[in-house]
């Protein structure tokens, strides 16, 4: 595809982009509305002018959508009524927002077969909720109308996957459907006994073992409140304050815009679990500031990129699938979070380094300082944005309540931060008197930020329901255990050899489904695989690991040509080729890809000090600073040994044995407990100080040629 082709839904894009940059590069801000109908339009959805009924329409349900999950938070309600509702929302808003193909004539206006499957799939998802008591009274032995109620709503569960995720994961779902009915026709070695359509349909729609499992739960338990405290953080300005305050800091070093748009990037990651979000908000900014800085345009759009898709590992948010993680392995999300933390910090300090490499390479200066915003001014302006961020964080950490109670309680707090912040801002910043503006306009900001939640959380509810029936399928057919013998068999038990299957198929998986859908999808079927094959190997290997493997892998996907989603959005910023974009923008994320199998053979990356042998989900984190402090500076040294190596760049171009040396280094730093088992050193000690050793060696040798 063509970057001419990349807003070709839409002719007026690409010129609304044009005069975004200009806006956000000459007053650095953005027009919030603007921002919002470029993210909106880019995903295929329908932008409706203010003025339309369909507009106020679409916002007051997604507006109901969000006080209703807020008041479910607070005040109990029965867990499947919750997830019915839910997805019933998720329907509506799905048909209303997504037409059945991406033209001119479907995008303007709402068709009448829009209307009868949005009101179909709402009461569809709905009918779980209002025949709760009846559904309960008969397990088992359900009425027709179940069935056939079931069977429709299936089918159009499935048209809502195709419009608003894409067609990869409706005809995974599809698959499994045919291999739950007619598995007696298989080889036999992936063969069952094949199950009827009542069966199926009790399994994957009246029961809460399919569609309305543990990831939907997730989503309206947990998702919803996180990605609305993002939306409304964005909505009140954090978006905007994380990239002054980057470009503040970084601006006047070589490659300054680049770095600046890592670190916003990495900080809009903190509130916001979408990839393509993230490089709207940040990429109107940052990628018209590094193409004038001297990057061209695949690579200022491939930094961007790398940056927004690496947002998905920033805790707290880190998008559905860490919830999920979290609740298919019974643990605190805190746990999560904590596992999570060395390597995604670690994978961001590394795309830094990159970005640094990149600039020296090609010869790059930073900003004039006279050009940037003043650095303590702007650090003051937003302080209060890190308020209720700091306060989810101690509510989860500290306090260690419940992610659902923290994450609803930094909403409130947010809200009431969003109301005064505009009288605060008239009366000592501007000092004037307030006008009636000042009053309501943080209203509007907390009415928009609940709108624009519930619109994000559309694709999320659709990708963990239609996940469901992949997990439905698992338990009805029994083919984990069939798949482990055919894994083990193609791997002959080689459990590295298992690692790049699994990765491979979250790759191409991920090209059509987002990363929530990937992650359960994948890790339903492999990750068992991957736990029993690691001890087979001598490696006691916690569940976590093997989750967050998958998970990393998932994320990846978002930039891989020829799908990613985010590479087409940062190419039509940077008026840049998409598959240039894309390949460039994975060469970056390489350094994410060696994360997982670091980790996953040295789970001390996790903070895991030890796993218990009976139960892969029960492990001890380590708790001595000092050893923490090691641990990820090592790991920090190892990824920009694997970052000079693959960018071929250190104080100057490096040559072959140094790019070797580099690469020898990695393990070293990365991998201690296996270089002291394989290569019999007396301590993981040995292991660092020869690979200090080597970088000394590289450094000298380059200093010695630059002189």
């Amino acid at each position: 595809m063509s970057k001419s082709e990349v807003f070709d839904a839409d002719p007026n894009l690409e010129k609304e982009v044009d005069e975004v940059e200009k806006e956000a590069v000459k007053e650095g801000k953005v027009d919030k509305d603007l921002e919002e109908k470029i993210l909106t339009e880019l995903e295929g959805q329908r932008n409706f002018p203010p003025k339309s009924v369909y507009y106020w329409l679409i916002a007051l349900i997604a507006f109901a959508w969000s006080l209703y999950q807020l008041y479910v938070s607070y005040f109990p309600v029965n867990s499947t009524i919750v997830r019915s509702i839910h997805l019933a929302f998720a329907m509506v808003l799905a048909f209303l927002i997504y037409p059945i193909a991406k033209k001119p004539k479907f995008l303007k206006n709402i068709q009448w077969w829009d209307w009868i499957l949005a009101i179909i799939g709402g009461l569809g998802a709905a009918y779980i909720a209002i025949d709760y008591v009846g559904l309960s009274n008969r397990p088992g032995d359900y009425l027709t109308r179940d069935i056939v109620i079931g069977v429709i709503f299936i089918i159009i569960l499935l048209e809502a996957g195709r419009r608003v995720i894409g067609m990869a994961l409706s005809i995974v779902a599809i698959v499994f459907l045919l291999y739950d009915k007619f598995g007696q026709y298989l080889p036999e070695i992936i063969s069952h006994k094949g199950a009827s359509i009542e069966k199926i349909v009790a399994q994957m729609y009246l029961t809460t073992e399919g569609i309305y499992g543990v990831p939907l739960g997730v989503s309206a338990g947990f998702v919803f409140l996180f990605v609305l405290f993002g939306s409304l953080l964005e909505r009140a300005g954090a978006g905007e304050y994380f990239i002054k305050l980057a470009y503040a800091f970084l601006g006047k070093y070589s490659g300054g815009p680049a770095k600046a748009s890592v670190v916003a990037s990495g900080l809009t990651g903190i509130i916001s679990g979408s990839s393509t979000a993230n490089v709207v908000t940040t990429g109107v900014f940052t990628i018209p500031l590094m193409k004038k800085a001297g990057f061209p345009p695949e690579k200022a759009a491939a930094v961007e990129v790398a940056a927004s898709t690496n947002g998905q590992l920033m805790p707290p948010v880190m998008g559905a699938a860490a919830f999920i993680i979290a609740e298919f392995l019974g643990l605190a999300y805190t746990d999560v979070i904590i596992a999570a933390a060395i390597p995604a910090v670690v994978s961001y300090l590394a795309l830094l380094y990159i970005v640094h490499l990149e600039a020296k390479k090609l010869g790059l200066k930073g900003e004039d300082p006279r050009n940037l915003p003043p650095k303590l001014k702007t650090f003051i302006s937003g302080l209060h944005y890190l308020i209720p961020v700091v306060y989810l964080m101690y509510v989860l950490i500290v306090l260690r309540q419940s992610a659902q109670m923290a994450a609803f309680s930094a909403i409130w707090l947010l809200m009431v931060i969003m109301i005064i912040q505009y009288p605060f801002y008239a009366l000592f910043i501007e000092k004037r008197k307030l006008q009636k503006q000042d009053f309501i306009q943080g209203f509007i900001d907390i009415f928009h930020g609940m709108v624009n939640g519930a619109r994000n959380m559309v694709p999320i509810a659709l990708a963990t329901a239609i996940a469901g029936i992949v997990v439905g399928s698992i338990t009805l057919t029994g083919i984990g255990q069939v798949l482990l013998d055919v894994i083990d068999t193609l791997s002959n038990g080689n459990i590295l050899i298992v690692l790049l299957l699994t990765a491979f198929i979250s790759l191409i998986l991920g090209m059509g489904l987002p990363t929530t859908a990937n992650y359960i999808v994948v890790a339903s079927l492999t990750a068992p695989v991957m736990l029993q094959l690691a001890q087979d190997n001598g490696f006691l290997i916690p569940a976590i690991a093997a989750h967050l493997f998958v998970f990393y892998f998932g994320i990846l996907a978002d930039d891989t040509p020829p799908v990613g989603i985010a590479a087409y959005a940062a190419a039509g910023i940077a008026k840049a080729d998409p598959i240039k974009t894309g390949l460039q923008g994975f060469a970056y994320d390489i350094r994410t890809a060696i994360l997982p199998f670091m980790f996953f053979f040295n789970t001390e990356l996790l903070l895991i000090a030890s796993t218990n042998e009976w139960d892969y989900n029960e492990f001890t984190f380590i708790s001595d600073p000092i050893k923490i402090a090691i641990i990820f500076i090592t790991a920090l040294l190892g990824m920009f040994s694997f970052s000079s190596a693959t960018q071929g760049y250190f104080l100057k171009r490096i040559n072959v044995i140094q790019r070797l040396l580099f690469l020898a280094a990695v393990p070293l730093f990365m991998l201690p407990n296996l270089m002291v088992k394989y290569l019999h050193l007396p301590n993981e000690y040995v292991s660092y100080a020869i690979g200090l050793v080597i970088w000394a060696v590289i450094f000298f040798w380059q200093k010695a040629q630059k002189a």
